[in-house]
């Protein structure tokens, strides 16, 4: 049995806003951990991680799956969402409740009520992978926010603006970190350092990352 502290939650969660409609809700997901984490060894079992190829014929260095209705996906045809695992030409794994539970309720902490993700993208980094400056514009819905909450190693996030040569922010982000966009900030382009190698001592060498969207 894992201590009590890898669970610790802070008496309060601080807030770091990034822009008018963008913020970082600090610790938010650590009360969620412990069914988190089981949650994302079933889905991998279901459909595995995989490093997918993007269309400029890129193996990306972070693997990915999907749970909930619609599943993100990318390969030589392009950026996409399907409600088919390719791997394994079945439906994607339901959304578990305590995922939607927490996109919920952090989304409405920051701001945006009623939302209701039909998609989630979990990432895994190992040290060295990385994640390159992107807008999330594969969805049909961009009135809904972006919620992406960040378990394991720490990582730095890039927080940019609507063009790709804008300056961007360095945001440190912790495990248990969610950060939620939308609104005018919906579009703006955002990214992950490559990560360095601090095994965080309930997951080890990695950093699982999961992103809730209303892609359709």
């Amino acid at each position: 049995m894992e201590s009590l502290e890898l669970f610790d939650v802070p008496a309060q969660k601080p807030r770091q806003r990034l822009g008018p409609a963008a913020m970082v809700l600090r610790g938010f997901a650590l009360p969620y951990v412990r069914e988190v984490v089981p949650a994302i060894e079933v889905i991998n079992a279901i459909s595995p991680f995989r490093h997918m190829v993007t269309p400029g014929g890129f193996t990306m260095s972070v693997a990915l799956t999907n749970c909930g209705a619609l599943g993100w996906m990318t390969d030589r045809r392009g950026y996409r969402y399907t409600s088919i695992d390719p791997g394994t030409g079945e439906p994607w794994p339901l959304m578990p409740e305590v995922f939607a539970h927490l996109a919920t309720k952090a989304a409405a902490a920051a701001g945006f009520d009623d939302f209701e993700p039909d998609a989630c993208l979990i990432n895994r980094y190992l040290p060295g992978s990385r994640l390159s400056l992107h807008q999330d514009k594969n969805e049909q819905d961009y009135d809904a926010p972006v919620v992406s909450v960040s378990l394991g190693m720490r990582a730095t996030f890039l927080f940019g603006g609507h063009v790709r040569t804008d300056p961007t922010v360095k945001v440190p982000l912790e495990h248990g970190d969610v950060v939620v966009w939308g609104g005018a900030d919906r579009l703006r382009y955002h990214g992950v350092m490559p990560l360095k190698d601090e095994p965080h001592a309930l997951l080890g060498s990695q950093r699982i990352n999961f992103t809730f969207r209303k892609a359709g």
